[in-house]
């Protein structure tokens, strides 16, 4: 029965609920340059969580 009702439930309608990115966040999804930072950050995180635990 829950397929049923999902199928009328249509992406970007007013029933849909999810939020949809903007302009500057698409950019900032596909810049390379960007993706590298976050790439580097995101494993510096991890390096400080793995070196606590051990």
């Amino acid at each position: 029965m829950a397929l049923e009702e999902e199928k009328h439930i249509k992406a970007y309608s007013q029933n849909f609920t999810t939020m949809t990115p903007g302009s500057f966040q698409k950019k900032l999804r596909t810049n390379v340059i960007w993706q590298f930072i976050r790439f580097v950050i995101i494993n510096l995180k991890m390096l400080v969580v793995v070196s606590k635990s051990h």
